[in-house]
């Protein structure tokens, strides 16, 4: 797609896509660990739970590195 596309996303909205995909990453591995959760049977293993926790934990870290990531360009940007 290009920029004259007016029904496809823009370069910036590519690129903020790019950034946010270790974030989507992390969110599909909870989402394939909490699945396993849910069908294991005739119940989860400790290493089924211990999935989940590192999974939640990745999630959560890249939040954080994407939100600070945020937080640095903002501060860049602002007119004074």
């Amino acid at each position: 797609m290009t920029d004259a596309d007016p029904d496809g996303p823009s370069v910036d909205d590519l690129a903020e896509i790019e950034r946010e995909m270790p974030l989507i990453d992390a969110e599909v591995l909870l989402l394939d660990a909490q699945i396993t959760i849910l069908c294991a049977e005739p119940a989860p293993s400790d290493l089924d739970w211990q999935r989940v926790r590192r999974a939640r934990k990745r999630v959560l870290r890249e939040a954080r590195a994407l939100l600070a990531t945020r937080a640095t360009a903002s501060r860049g940007t602002r007119v004074a």
